[in-house]
């Protein structure tokens, strides 16, 4: 006979804490939002910080060379990999200084542009 060993978790009661968050004063750290996470969906902080793990595994295999080149993190923002065109060297004027200068020459290159989804531009507006 198999005893199952009892753990400490609280109970699930299949429904989500669904409180409105005010604005916050002070920015938090990693650490205080996968907290703060844990607290609202009843997860362990050790599996809401596996699952960022997961999200971030996810963008860098569709991110990356071969990758399809785009992620979307849903009702947030797009991740699109653009690529840059080289530039020639070229003459300019410190604005400094006003003195003149050479621009270094810039290999093509690949960047990463996130664009903000609908529902975080009604967020921020």
């Amino acid at each position: 006979m198999v005893i199952k060993k009892q753990t400490s978790r609280k109970p699930k009661s299949g429904k989500f804490r669904t409180t409105r968050i005010s604005s916050v004063k002070n920015r938090m750290t990693k650490t205080q939002v996968f907290t703060h996470i844990a607290e609202i969906t009843d997860l362990s902080k050790r599996q809401v910080t596996r699952v960022f793990e997961v999200l971030a595994d996810l963008a860098q295999a569709h991110l990356k060379k071969g990758g399809v080149g785009e992620f979307v993190i849903p009702g947030l923002a797009k991740c699109i990999v653009k690529r840059k065109a080289a530039t020639k060297a070229r003459k300019g004027i410190n604005p400094f200084t006003g003195e003149a200068m050479t621009f270094k020459a810039k290999p093509a290159r690949n960047v990463v542009k996130i664009r903000p989804l609908k529902r975080l531009k009604e967020i921020v507006e």
